[in-house]
């Protein structure tokens, strides 16, 4: 795929390896481009129902890369002035916008945006190699990279707090059991169950499941009213695959494994 990230489909999985091991994958530009790329590879094949994002060495991704010599800054464009996202932002919706499942198997430090990162994919995977940090309150800064967005989400309010303001880390073991990861194997196995996560889920029909991530990210943001019609446009896209829908019931009838095609 590129210099800084690797790129290879297993089955209908997309692994993606960030691929900076000597800045424990610490986010370059070049680095934010080919990940972006990558997913984007992944929006536009339909063989590839899954993607996997994880780190090369010993981390995962230790956050933004802070590690360019100081100097004075390039005058912005046009396009920079107006844009209100910044990398950051954008970072942070290709992952959270791309409607396959996105599955983090997070193989060692997250820290900073390589937290946010994480947090934005779909599901963890962790081993005793991982750590968590947020980082940003101890570089005068904020959280960025959807961090706000998504840590409360995920380990509730209070945590979240407590996670941001103090900038502790957060070990394996603890990381398991307040929910920033959901599982959590020996580092050997990490990649495998991964895997194993992303077969789980690429065996059902791919529309349906692409418009389940669809209904289940926009019903975390609206009431109920909102969320019950967007389930009922969730099912009419699913059903836009009538071939998976004949081979559904006839799977059923005929007591073996279906075959889905997302047509």
């Amino acid at each position: 795929m590129g210099e800084v990230t690797d790129y290879r489909v297993e089955g209908h999985a997309a692994v993606i390896t960030l691929n900076r091991p000597e800045r424990l994958n610490a986010l370059s530009a070049e680095l934010r481009d080919e990940l972006t790329a990558a997913l984007e590879a992944v929006r536009g094949d339909d063989e590839v129902r899954v993607a996997i994002l994880t780190g090369a060495g010993r981390g995962f991704c230790s956050g933004a890369d802070l590690s360019g010599a100081p100097g004075e800054a390039a005058e912005p464009d046009q396009n920079t002035l107006l844009d209100e996202f910044g990398w950051v932002g954008r970072q942070a919706m290709s992952v959270y916008r791309l409607d396959k499942p996105v599955i983090a198997a997070v193989n060692g430090v997250a820290a900073g945006a390589g937290m946010s990162l994480a947090l934005s994919c779909d599901v963890r995977v962790g081993s005793e190699n991982s750590r968590f940090k947020s980082v940003f309150i101890e570089r005068n800064l904020s959280p960025d990279s959807g961090l706000s967005f998504f840590l409360p989400r995920v380990v509730g309010q209070s945590r979240a707090a407590d996670l941001i303001y103090t900038s502790r880390a957060v070990d394996a073991e603890e990381a398991f059991r307040i929910g920033l990861l959901d599982r959590l194997v020996a580092q050997d196995q990490l990649l495998d169950t991964a895997l194993e996560m992303a077969a789980q889920m690429a065996q059902w029909p791919p529309l349906a499941l692409r418009s389940s991530k669809r209904v289940l990210q926009h019903n975390v943001e609206v009431g109920l009213e909102d969320a019950l019609r967007y389930e009922m446009t969730g099912l009419s896209y699913a059903r836009k695959a009538k071939n998976d829908a004949r081979e559904s019931m006839a799977a059923f009838r005929e007591k073996r494994k279906p075959d889905y095609t997302g047509t």
